[in-house]
């Protein structure tokens, strides 16, 4: 088995830009589920084809997916490893705000202070005598 690095910044970035729209998370959803042309997914979307390899190199920058030429064709499929990568960031980023909502709860579930007699024997300064 091959242990992953984390992240840097710069993949961190790339990978929650490429995420970041409902198009391209449809793309890698579809990548997953079996290689594509790039010509076959142009064909699934209200735009134009352009549009949708703009949306293909971003992930590709973000290197979510691999694409390959057969022929003229250009190829799209998943890549696994970034995929599991960026889940184990956030599975980190989950365990880190499951903790702390876990201190929350501890804090929140701690039997309160007992309250201090706050009971003044001086008198309202709103009245004075002589009114």
């Amino acid at each position: 088995m091959v242990a992953q690095r984390e992240l840097s910044e710069a993949e961190v970035d790339r990978v929650f830009h490429a995420l970041a729209t409902s198009t391209r998370r449809d793309i890698l959803r579809r990548t997953i589920e079996r290689e594509q042309s790039v010509s076959t997914l142009a064909s699934e979307y209200e735009m134009s084809f352009a549009a949708v390899q703009k949306h293909v190199a971003v992930l590709e920058a973000a290197d979510l997916i691999v694409k390959r030429a057969e022929g003229r064709e250009r190829l799209v499929r998943a890549n696994p490893e970034m995929i599991a990568r960026a889940r184990a960031l956030l599975a980190r980023y989950e365990e880190l705000w499951r903790s702390r909502i876990a201190r929350l709860d501890d804090l929140l579930a701690e039997p309160p202070a007992p309250a201090s007699d706050t009971t003044s024997t001086t008198e309202d300064p709103r009245t004075e005598e002589g009114d």
